[in-house]
């Protein structure tokens, strides 16, 4: 399973979105002005990588039942 290519796609696309979540929960306890400018954004990113990787994750499913 770790040499799969599309296994490890899901891998970096889940470790993706936890790194954007990461950020936007330390920029969101810190506060402050940028969290003010762009805590919106960082939800929009995060929002959208996790789409990918839910998309990444059924297709994988789909592809190896």
């Amino acid at each position: 399973m770790a040499s799969d290519p599309l296994f490890l796609l899901v891998a970096l696309a889940v470790f993706i979105v936890l790194g954007i979540l990461m950020f936007g929960i330390g920029t969101f306890g810190k506060g402050g002005e940028f969290n003010k400018k762009h805590a919106n954004k960082i939800m929009r990113w995060r929002i959208g990588a996790q789409a990918v990787a839910i998309a990444l994750i059924l297709l994988y499913v789909y592809l190896r039942s």
